[in-house]
This record gives structure tokens, sequence and C-alpha cells, in this order.
């Protein structure tokens, strides 16, 4: 089995991020990666890109952290309430899911993934909570109210 060593300009999954020295299987450098121009071969005289790309790789990363830090204190101060229709005995009709926080904060103009947001659907009147990763270091949760439809909260 033929092996090669290449440097990834950019993200493959299941492979590595960008800046990553990763051995994989010849074929898959010769026939995929490289003529796709996700990767290099790495030699001597390709260092100062590879030196290049980690740089670069690092203030990409230092960046996005910065960014999920800031959204995270916007999250933190931001209130929602959604107000849901309840049968007779109070019983919630539907429930609230990520996709419906998703598009609260997109109203208040903050774009977060809904895939970010991990939440069981909410079946209950009261203060739930969600977590959001934002990043991998940062995880902030989302507390919401759910009450009836034109009850005042």
């Amino acid at each position: 089995m033929a092996i090669a060593e290449i440097l990834l300009l950019r993200k493959v999954n299941h492979v590595g991020d960008e800046g990553d020295r990763v051995v994989v299987r010849a074929g898959y450098a010769r026939n995929y990666l490289l003529p796709k121009k996700l990767a290099i071969p790495v030699t001597r005289s390709n260092r100062k890109q590879i030196e290049a790309l980690r740089l670069r790789r690092e203030e990409r990363e230092a960046r996005e952290l910065q960014e999920a830090q800031a959204l995270a204190e916007k999250i933190r101060t931001f209130s929602m309430t959604f107000s849901v229709k309840t049968g007779e005995k109070g019983k919630m009709f539907g429930a609230i899911t990520a996709s419906d926080l998703e598009r609260k904060f997109a109203e208040a103009g903050m774009i977060i993934d809904r895939k970010k947001i991990q939440l069981d659907p909410v079946k209950r009147i009261g203060q739930s909570t969600a977590k959001i990763k934002l990043h991998p270091s940062v995880i902030v949760d989302c507390v919401f109210d759910v009450c009836v439809e034109g009850s005042l909260v």
C-alpha cells in the first residue's frame, strides 16, 4: 500500500483542517486531493508555504474565537418569549424547537445555525434553557420563556 504525505490547503472532511500535514493513500492524493487543489505534496521546497498556511490558520481560529465570544455575550443578554396556543387542559399544541430559536435569533440580527442549538423539543409552559455551541470552546446557555398566547408575561 503506497502512502503520500500531503499538506491540506482547505478543510477536507474526515481527513483534516487547513494547514494540516496528513498521510493518506497515494491514489487518493493523486486522483482527488491534488487535482482539486485541496492539497499539495510535502517537500522541502514548500516549507515557506506550509508556515504561511499555519499562520493563516492560527489567525482565522483566533478571529473565529473572538467572534464567538462576542456573539455569546449578545445571546446572554437577549431575552426571548414564545406565545403558544394551548388546549382545554393547558396542553401545548406543537413544540418549541431549535428552528424556532434560530428564527427568533435571525429576527434580532444574530445568525446562528440551527445545528449549533442543542435543544430537545419544549412541550411545556414556563422557562426553558437551550445550549448553543458557537465554537468548540464557547458554549452558552440561552434562557427563553414559553407562555400561553394572549396572557401577559
